[in-house]
């Protein structure tokens, strides 16, 4: 029986760090690691990865539940998927394990308990994106004209005779934004 890691980050920028370090403390020997990926996605490298890796007897240990899967549904099927090929699961945090009836009930009740904060943290996003475009705004970045001071004042530093990644670290801009700046240069 092998202790198998399974650790995931959302964006390229997140730390899995003090995932890695609970796995490693918990016995784990080869940890797998999603960087940059959503947990809503049934299919990721690294997930496809240790499904492949794994063998009957073997232990599927991850940090918390969401880690594995932020949708209710795939979570289940991923862990009945596990469960019929003979490997079990732990969630640290939450202390879950698939080796009891009890755990696996308190994983259907902990994993449909996160679905429904998503999706209410969604229609809540949604209502105050409504109630924002009634009163005239809009959700995102605002458009850049023309006629902004960042747009004028890169066009003054070319007239000047600066590069663009100058006038970049004048202004506080890319030089791809700078150049977006001067392509919008209408004089």
């Amino acid at each position: 029986m092998a202790c198998i890691g399974y650790a995931r980050v959302s964006t390229l920028d997140q730390n899995s760090d003090l995932q890695h370090t609970a796995l490693k403390a918990a016995g784990c020997k080869k940890i797998f690691t999603d960087h940059g990926v959503s947990g809503t996605r049934a299919s990721r490298p690294e997930l496809d990865k240790m499904l492949d890796h794994l063998r009957d007897g073997d232990e599927v240990i991850v940090w918390k539940l969401d880690r594995l899967g932020r949708n209710t549904r795939n979570l289940l099927a991923l862990i009945d998927d596990l469960e019929g090929r003979g490997v079990h699961f732990r969630a640290l945090t939450e202390g879950i394990t698939t080796t009891g009836s009890m755990g696996r009930a308190m994983l259907t009740v902990m994993s449909a308990f996160a679905q429904l904060e998503r999706d209410q943290l969604a229609e809540r996003t949604r209502a105050g994106m409504a109630a924002a475009a009634a009163h005239g705004r809009r959700a995102g970045r605002r458009e850049v004209t023309a006629e902004d001071r960042k747009v004028r004042r890169a066009c003054e530093l070319k007239a000047q005779g600066l590069k663009p990644a100058d006038i970049g670290k004048i202004i506080g801009a890319s030089r791809a934004t700078v150049y977006r700046y001067l392509a919008m240069d209408t004089g």
